[in-house]
């Protein structure tokens, strides 16, 4: 990790600190006014200004920040994932959001990039998601596009990637693209110590994720204060920070 990535680490961290105070009560309350609704999962936040740069506790939304997890997929195969925030921005349902791309390459081949858009609610400091551009290859070449899908098209609208003020038992909606993306994710626990090649862990926050799309899946990814994502399924973090 560079000098540059600590310095700004640690400022994120107490930026988000601060936010948090007045945040909280606020999530708290839209979590309770979903869970008298019947249905528990919060949505993206209404009356936001948005912003397609910044960071909370557990997600750094700034150009040049690197995640690399790798690990063993379903059938033994290796399995790279690099995320990057790109120095681009997309307008999605008239938001200026941060493009992040994934690309997944199992056994040196590329298998999936994807383009996410992202961007900041300052009111909340929750990062929402407003859709991603997928391209899904076979042998080198793009054979589809599923799983795409954009706010404000086919009924679709905005979820949380990440809330600003989390807490244990908070539930909320990452994707609502009807039929679609219909991710969800309910924070199971924030104190979890967890290995990797990149390092050890604490106080990471664990998500269970679901999707009413496919009935009996289950997910758990782990996040780790001023890092982010360290670990999705079997997949470890082994490097991250700002590219140089």
């Amino acid at each position: 990790m560079n000098a540059r990535t600590r310095i700004f680490l640690l400022a994120a961290v107490l930026a988000t600190a601060v936010v948090g105070v007045f945040a909280n009560g606020q999530l708290i309350a839209r979590a309770e006014e979903n869970s008298h609704q019947g249905n528990g999962f919060i949505e993206a936040p209404e009356d936001c200004t948005f912003s397609s740069t910044g960071s909370n506790e557990f997600f750094i939304l700034e150009a040049g920040y690197r995640l690399v997890l790798t690990g063993e997929g379903d059938q033994g195969e290796d399995v790279r994932l690099i995320i990057t925030v790109k120095d681009k921005t997309k307008v999605v349902d008239g938001v200026e959001t941060r493009v992040v791309t994934e690309k997944q390459v199992e056994d040196g081949e590329v298998v999936e990039i994807s383009r996410n858009f992202f961007a900041m609610c300052e009111q909340t400091n929750d990062v929402l998601y407003f859709g991603e551009q997928v391209d899904n290859y076979v042998d080198g070449k793009i054979v589809n596009h599923d799983g795409s899908w954009l706010a404000g098209v086919d009924n679709a609208r905005e979820g949380i990637i990440m809330p600003g003020s989390p807490f244990v038992g908070l539930k909320y909606k990452q994707e609502v693209a009807p039929g679609v993306a219909m991710d969800r994710a309910k924070i199971v626990s924030m104190d979890k110590t967890v290995d990797t090649p990149a390092g050890t862990f604490e106080n990471v926050l664990k998500t269970r994720e679901t999707t009413p799309l496919e009935p009996g899946f289950v997910e758990f990814k782990f996040h780790a204060p001023g890092i982010g994502l360290i670990q999705d399924g079997d997949l470890k973090l082994e490097e991250y920070g700002f590219i140089e």
